[in-house]
């Protein structure tokens, strides 16, 4: 209990990072809703599930340039500041897609939203960091996810019920208001951000290029791209299939809500572990226990089969969603993280381009199953690559 609770003159006060878990379970309870009905309402303009796979990837490469644009930003200013206004940023964006009916302006106001969902995202992981000792980092961040993933279990059962009563545009007005709620709570929770650096880098290109040059943080950042590329599978065509299957919307919130619940119960035990133990093992067992899972949806052709069989491979992920980024800040000297945690989140927009462009290439050419064993060679690769990490023990550290 004392990551939560710390008594100060006497009183029980919730520490630093229990009020960020809070804030970070009222605006994950945002993108809940948002992602489960993302793939759903990117198909009413495009009608294919190949263009919305190809779409989606522009995006994506927006998203991984922005965050080295905006390292100069990430290292200069006071992150909680960052957060707080990205948010607000956020509210007004989602208000703006309840009523957007126009596919172009849809496109113009997505494009213009990246910049501000990579600062809200980089800050708050910062901020998660600033707070946490070297000794428990993993442990936190367990503790962190847990809380966030507790937001899906609820939010894809609220989109899906919301989608198929009254439509898709209700959604982003709920999610305004929960980035609304997480900013208030955020405000008044008082939570401090520090400055960074004197030393700002502002070279996009040096930045890009002295991050790719040290080994260990490429595997690490392989590794960090890999819960993205399962997550797009999970998140972006398995609803299509949902729908393209004959099911409705609430479908797609029933396997949205059943993938999340082994996440809450195990992403803490798992980065306990890993905190106590080391990554390697845990990062090797996971990726092929992910790659054994998406081979068997392979040769299966019944859809409740198959999103029985994805739902049990979240017992992997919540291996490995807590520790991945554990381990990428383990392996930094002093503040290195100012400068690299920014590009090291790009890891998450290289993964979901590459499961959108592996996905969307072998639809393209094949029958949908094919996306199952092309997953499936992509997580035996990350499988291999586990073996190259360092032995990195958290709770061994001075």
């Amino acid at each position: 209990m004392a990551m939560l609770f710390r008594k100060d003159k006497g009183a029980p006060h919730l520490t630093r990072i229990a009020r960020l878990s809070v804030v970070g379970l009222i605006v994950a309870l945002s993108a809940a809703l948002i992602n489960t009905i993302w793939a759903v309402y990117l198909d009413s303009f495009l009608h294919s599930e190949v263009y919305v796979g190809l779409l989606s990837a522009c995006f994506t490469i927006l998203a991984f340039i922005s965050y080295f644009v905006f390292i100069p930003v990430v290292e200069k200013r006071d992150k909680a500041k960052i957060f707080f206004y990205s948010l607000l940023s956020l509210i007004v964006f989602f208000l703006l897609f309840s009523i957007t009916t126009n596919f172009y302006l849809f496109l113009i106001l997505a494009f213009a939203l990246i910049p501000f969902s990579t600062l809200k995202l980089t800050s708050y992981g910062l901020l998660i960091r600033d707070a946490s000792p070297q000794k428990k980092l993993s442990r936190n961040e367990g503790l962190v996810y847990t809380s966030q993933n507790i937001a899906f279990v609820v939010g894809p059962l609220i989109a899906g019920y919301v989608a198929a009563q009254f439509g898709v545009g209700k959604i982003f007005i709920i999610a305004a208001v929960c980035l609304l709620s997480g900013a208030l709570v955020f405000k008044f929770s008082k939570i401090p951000g520090k400055q960074g650096k004197k030393k700002i880098d502002y070279k996009v290109v040096k930045n890009f290029i002295d991050f790719f040059k040290n080994k260990d943080r490429v595997i690490a950042y392989i590794l960090g791209g890999g819960i993205s590329i399962w997550w797009i599978l999970i998140y972006l065509f398995i609803p299509l299939r949902i729908i393209r299957s004959g099911l409705s919307e609430l479908w797609i919130g029933y396997f949205l809500f059943a993938v999340a619940v082994p996440l809450i119960f195990l992403e803490y035990i798992f980065s306990n572990w890993a905190c106590k133990h080391g990554f390697r093992k845990i990062f090797k067992l996971a990726h092929l226990c992910l790659a054994v899972v998406a081979l068997i949806c392979f040769f299966l052709t019944d859809i409740y089969a198959i999103l029985f069989m994805l739902v049990l491979a979240s017992v992997p992920m919540a291996m490995l969603e807590p520790t991945t980024e554990a381990y990428f800040f383990d392996i930094l000297k002093g503040k290195e993280r100012y400068r690299f945690y920014g590009p090291y989140n790009t890891a998450i927009d290289a993964g979901s381009l590459t499961g959108k462009l592996v996905a969307s290439a072998v639809l393209i050419l094949l029958p949908f199953k094919f996306v199952f064993l092309a997953f499936s060679m992509l997580m035996f690769l990350l499988y291999l690559l586990s073996f190259k990490t360092k032995k990195v023990v958290e709770s061994k550290r001075k």
